[in-house]
């Protein structure tokens, strides 16, 4: 039998699951090994049962691409059992698996990282930019297309979204971005590929990115099939992508692709990341200044996303229901973001209380829609002669410490999309309460010079929730 130090480590590992999760995982592991254990039997001696690579590639074929199959081998195969070189079998025992699963999906950032380090790069020692680069891809491509596989995208598809490729680059930059050397100093561009990073800077990195661990027990989970029915215990991945309403059979293509949906959803106030709702889009509802006040005043906090003639695409997230005033509203959540053609969020100050702005119709205050900054200065702002905005941050947004968003400071929008965030505020009043139309003269003028008639259906759009089921 194993050596008593061995069981004992593995016991350990063992004793770190449920009941439950562990007839999961003895499940999924007897069905990859398949029988070669039972010819063993009948003559009285039982052979261990292993997982073989073959026999991972051939169940991982649709759920994970080939890749990421192949760096969870390796990720199991450099668990070392009891000093034996772990190189020498090419056949993943039991214990390895377990503890693999143990470390990657219940342990802390230093029982994660040698195996991190083997999934970069089979060879021991430090790892290069460019290979974490590469496997921070090849990470979040195979949690789009594991989601996708098992329909778990929650109302999002690939369909309705952006192509990811060009998300799964943005997003792997902005997680390699994190990167710091042991000094501090985070290399950039060509010198972070060819830096070489080693076992405690990827450590100290796996441990500052939750991303990357939470990525990981997708994967995991979803990929090989393992504990992913069973009540989570780390309630990360719960929201990771958020449930989508409004959306589907309308033929829209949004402008959020699935790396950004996660990465926006994850800086959001935590109560708000379970649901987005589509409220305004240009494309449905045409390119005007008051159908989109219309569609976005007092629907509670929303994301507004706009792509520029150039094909820049950026936006902000507003912590508060817009209303159409004078005075600067919102709070310190509000934050801008950037989504092509880098991935990013600016998050605010603390120099001045310039969050979001809306106003329309008035004679002396600028009217449109703003975010940080100052009049006639914003860091984001669509006139209310829509179509024109400008992105102004030399060098930076005061409020939210931004670049200019756009490809050029002056732009002229191409989309734009508003969705709703969370639940719908009690006060835009569904369900026998007054319609916010009915208290609110200002949003029933500008419904009206959108061309909607009073008795409209439309009027009170947001109960179109409850048909479009997930």
């Amino acid at each position: 039998e194993m050596g008593n130090a061995e069981s004992n480590a593995y016991r350990n590992h063992l004793s770190r699951f449920l009941p439950e999760e562990q007839s999961d995982i003895d499940g999924v592991f007897d069905a990859l090994s398949g029988s070669s254990g039972s010819a063993g039997a009948k003559n009285g001696k039982a052979t261990k049962k292993t997982v073989t690579l073959a026999a991972l590639q051939a169940r991982q074929s649709e759920p994970l691409p080939e890749q990421m199959t192949l760096r969870l081998y390796n990720g199991m195969k450099s668990i070392d059992l009891t000093g034996k070189p772990s190189g020498l079998s090419d056949q993943i025992a039991k214990e390895q698996f377990v503890i693999f699963m143990s470390n990657l999906l219940k342990g802390n950032a230093d029982e994660k990282v040698t195996i991190i380090m083997r999934m970069i790069s089979k060879t021991e020692g430090p790892v290069t930019g460019k290979q974490i680069q590469e496997f921070t891809e090849d990470l979040i491509m195979s949690v789009v297309h594991v989601l996708n596989y098992r329909k778990e995208l929650r109302g999002w598809n690939l369909e309705n979204t952006r192509d990811s490729a060009s998300g799964v680059k943005a997003l792997a930059s902005q997680l390699l971005s994190e990167l710091k050397l042991a000094d501090g100093t985070k290399p950039v561009g060509p010198q972070l590929l060819e830096t070489n990073f080693d076992q405690r800077v990827i450590e100290d990195w796996v441990y500052r990115v939750p991303q990357i661990s939470v990525f990981l027990s997708v994967v995991i989970r979803q990929g090989l099939h393992v504990l992913h029915s069973l009540p989570d215990q780390s309630k990360d991945i719960l929201n990771l992508v958020p449930g989508c309403k409004g959306i589907k059979g309308r033929g829209l293509v949004s402008l959020f692709d699935i790396p950004s949906i996660i990465y926006i959803n994850s800086h959001l106030p935590a109560e708000l990341q379970h649901k987005w709702r589509l409220l305004f889009s240009s494309r449905l509802h045409g390119e005007s200044f008051s159908q989109l006040c219309g569609h976005l005043v007092n629907k509670g906090p929303c994301i507004v996303i706009l792509k520029d003639l150039d094909g820049y695409i950026f936006g902000g997230f507003a912590s508060h229901s817009w209303e159409v005033k004078p005075q600067f509203q919102g709070d310190n959540r509000c934050f801008l973001f950037s989504v092509f053609p880098s991935l990013a969020v600016y998050t605010y100050t603390g120099y001045n209380d310039h969050y979001m702005y809306l106003n329309h119709g008035q004679q002396t205050m600028p009217n449109g829609l703003g975010m940080g900054g100052q009049h006639g200065y914003f860091g984001l702002w669509v006139d209310s002669d829509y179509g024109k905005g400008h992105s102004k941050a030399k060098p930076r947004c005061t409020t939210y410490n931004s670049p200019q968003l756009s490809a050029k400071e002056d732009f002229t929008v191409d989309a734009m999309e508003v969705w709703a965030v969370g639940d719908l505020p009690e006060s835009a009043g569904t369900k026998g309460k007054k319609s916010i139309l009915d208290v609110d003269p200002e949003a029933q003028a500008l419904l009206e010079m959108a061309g909607k008639s009073r008795q409209s259906e439309g009027l009170r759009e947001p109960i179109e929730e409850d048909e479009d089921d997930d």
